[in-house]
């Protein structure tokens, strides 16, 4: 008898500083490529995260839900924000593997972190736990990445190539920078979070 495979749910972090239309268009392939994908969470990091120029949590979260809240497949957790630190990630994933225990818990990552997984923390447990479908960035070659490492190679089986994805490289950065600029988003972000970008006056 062919064995079912297990439904999952996707853990999509990051800053979203603002949420563009690109990580929900993502987010909607993965859904439409693989029929074992139930949901998309989608996780903020805590603004404890180092990083220039992050907005407070409430913010994103917030920008974050008006999308979300319009999408029965995806949904915005607090998990890392609410916490009195920043998680990694082999913990964020463990809590919420708890939370869901009915699916598969698995993570979303570009190649340019695929290229630095080793060094995160836990690694090796990390991908004994939990797949990683990557989205391959730029003139990235996942299975050239993977050949380029030790670590990645014999770990392999964790990593699934997300096929036919429309690559787009615009940044939050970049949006950030055309709010400070006094350009217009539109078409770059979703029009709710461009309308609570102006109404909280953010990124000036």
């Amino acid at each position: 008898m062919k064995n079912l495979i297990k439904k999952q749910i996707v853990v999509f972090g990051g800053c979203f500083n603002p949420p563009l239309n690109s990580h929900f268009s993502l987010a909607e392939q993965l859904l439409q490529e693989y029929s074992q994908i139930q949901k998309i969470i989608f996780v903020p990091v805590n603004s404890k995260y180092q990083k220039i120029d992050l907005v407070d949590n409430e913010h994103r979260y917030q920008m974050l839900k008006l999308v979300c809240d319009k999408n029965k497949e995806f949904d915005v957790s607090r998990i890392e924000m609410d916490y009195k630190r920043q998680l990694y990630t082999i913990e964020t994933l463990t809590k919420l593997q708890k939370q869901y225990e009915e699916y598969e818990i698995c993570f979303t990552m570009g190649s340019d972190n695929l290229k630095e997984l080793e060094t995160w923390n836990q690694a090796e447990k990390l991908v004994k736990n939990f797949k990683m479908y990557v989205f391959e960035r730029n003139e990235d070659d996942m299975q050239n990445i993977i050949h380029s490492s030790q670590f990645l190679q014999e770990n392999r089986q964790a990593f699934i190539r997300v096929k036919n994805h429309i690559k787009n490289n615009l940044s939050s950065t970049f949006a950030r920078q055309k709010v400070r600029q006094g350009k217009s988003i539109k078409y770059i972000a979703p029009d709710e979070v461009v309308s609570y970008i102006e109404q909280n006056k953010l990124y000036q």
